[in-house]
């Protein structure tokens, strides 16, 4: 292969186009926003976001690259296929969920980011662990996003895919660095449009392709490999149900969502966005099933590319840029290229504001410096942008398995955060003693429970762990076990606590949290003393100035 001119150019003029625009929403951030609070300016847009932009914005979002290469990835897997791309349908449950229970009660408080309920209700030293969690999160989707990328490029391209990974993170970091949310905003707009041209007017191509037999031929009929459509097998159901349940539930606690809750200008216009979120991002998978389903019913041999097929060469997670390549022709290709590059791009500046915003806000300005001006939590703000890109861009170069990375990243957030995040909202009374036993139990158990990504194997033998090919599966919903553990202990440790220090079981001076500072009580110590506690407006969770 040769170096795939029309292509790099059009790659070249794609990336000054988002990187211009990102550019020119940072001088208008400034020119407009000369007398606003600059920090808020950075984070939610000043909650003044035009209705328009928020919809573009939280449909972009969520549709990165590691969505549309995974969704193409799983179907066209001959162990995998249709049935098994839940992606789709996770994330529209997810987003319809929170707009439901989830957006008015982050709104009430006019909260900055998602970690401003939890540091409130369970202090700065828990705030530091679930911050931790997060971020985690929020590097390893952007690494995901990064190396799908760098596969597109490298196929279409035929260059090396980590010059895509530091160029992509480069532009990402500077335009969203220069003009926080405004630039992330208006820079998704042009990326969902070039997103739903570029894939839908590929779809037809690949599909005509000679070497290709049609999709409803190889729905349920084995022609070249399994059928697309795929099965899931009885053995397998708790598994499936599991993973659902994770990509729903665990959608809701990122602070890229919350982020555009919080910048909408009323509760009703955060939930009309999304709502079209969620229908948006179902719609953008339906392109990548097509592109899975057409590489599960092509004849490779009749192509360049040629036999072994891409799963047989472990290429599996290329396979949309690899029917692109070789079953458009090259100004389709190119096109193709474009959309992926903007779905990228969309997904990426969201999750490094994500990291930042917390990092500044939650953690150096209420944690580390108290006291710190407005222009030093916004340096703050734009270093960590540097310092968590660069992570996430040298995490790309590891990566392997797009869908297994991608899954990977919001695991802990589904089993941690999760909880935390309900108890904060619609279970009172829950304190920093149930946060920290439910969180050092969610990380335990998911870990026992092993991660074949990160070769761990599990301790934990769930009912129907078996092995398979050399790696242990569990079969058994355990992420969701998990998830609903740490639930429960929090609010069993929360009320046991509690109810221990009212009646003097436990000394009320071992009380380092000050949880009972906030309850108004008569407590008898050990001398039959009685004494009346005075109220905190944090209503007994915890002392955030102690903690």
């Amino acid at each position: 292969m040769a170096l795939n001119i029309p292509a790099l150019i059009a790659a070249i003029l794609f990336y000054l186009l988002t990187f211009t625009i990102g550019v020119w929403a940072a001088w208008k951030t400034k020119k407009d926003g000369k007398n606003s609070n600059q920090i808020e300016l950075a984070i939610v847009a000043n909650r003044k976001m035009n209705l328009f932009i928020l919809l573009f914005s939280t449909t972009a979002t969520w549709i990165g690259g590691a969505y549309i290469n995974g969704t193409a990835e799983i179907t066209y897997l001959p162990k995998g296929g249709l049935a098994w791309a839940q992606a789709p349908v996770g994330f529209f449950i997810g987003l319809l969920i929170g707009a439901i229970f989830f957006i008015k009660p982050m709104r009430s408080k006019n909260y900055m980011t998602m970690m401003d309920p939890l540091q409130e209700a369970y202090g700065n030293t828990m705030a530091n662990f679930l911050f931790l969690i997060s971020l985690i999160g929020d590097v390893f989707w952007f690494a995901a996003i990064l190396a799908s990328l760098g596969a597109t490029v490298s196929v279409i391209l035929d260059i090396q895919s980590y010059l895509a990974i530091i160029v992509s993170a480069f532009t990402v970091v500077i335009y969203t660095l220069l003009g926080g949310m405004y630039s992330v905003a208006y820079t998704d707009v042009i990326q969902l449009i070039l997103l739903i041209f570029g894939l839908w007017m590929s779809v037809p191509f690949a599909m005509m392709n000679s070497a290709s037999k049609s999709i409803a031929n190889t729905v349920i009929r084995e022609v070249y490999q399994a059928p697309w459509i795929g099965k899931i097998e009885m053995d397998y159901l708790g598994k499936w149900l599991d993973e659902i349940l994770y990509l729903s539930l665990g959608s809701i606690p990122w602070q890229i969502y919350f982020q555009r809750v919080l910048s909408a200008s009323s509760t009703t216009q955060a939930r009309i966005a999304t709502s079209v979120g969620a229908f948006g991002c179902f719609f953008m998978a339906v392109p990548s099933v097509l592109f899975g389903a057409v590489a599960a019913s092509t004849d490779w041999n009749q192509t360049s590319y040629g036999l072994p097929s891409p799963f047989e060469r472990g290429e599996a997670g290329m396979v949309l840029p690899i029917v692109l390549h070789y079953l458009c022709p090259t100004y389709v290709s190119v096109i193709g290229l474009g959309a992926i590059a903007a779905a990228t791009m969309s997904s990426a500046d969201s999750c490094l504001l994500s990291a930042s915003s917390m990092f500044a806000h939650n953690i150096y300005k209420k944690i580390l410096r108290k006291k710190a001006s407005a222009k030093e939590v916004l340096l703050t703000m734009r270093l960590s942008m540097v310092l968590f890109g660069s992570a996430a861009a040298g995490l790309a170069f590891l990566s392997h398995s797009v869908y297994d990375l991608w899954f990977l990243s919001g695991e802990l957030v589904y089993t941690i955060l999760f909880p935390q995040i309900c108890c904060v909202f619609y279970i009172s009374n829950t304190n920093t003693y149930g946060s920290a036993t439910g969180f050092l139990f969610g990380l335990l158990l998911r870990l026992l429970g092993g991660e074949t990504s990160l070769k761990l194997p599990p301790v934990i033998h769930y009912p129907g762990c078996r092995l398979v090919d050399g790696v242990y599966v569990q079969l058994f919903p355990f992420k969701t076990f998990t998830m609903l553990v740490s639930l429960a202990i929090i609010v069993a440790v929360s009320y046991l606590s509690t109810f221990l220090f009212m009646h003097s079981i436990i000394p009320i001076h071992w009380d380092i949290c000050n949880v009972m500072k906030g309850k108004t009580s008569t407590i008898s110590l050990p001398r039959s003393e009685e004494v009346e506690l005075q109220l905190n407006p944090l209503h007994g969770r915890g002392n955030e100035s102690e903690n």
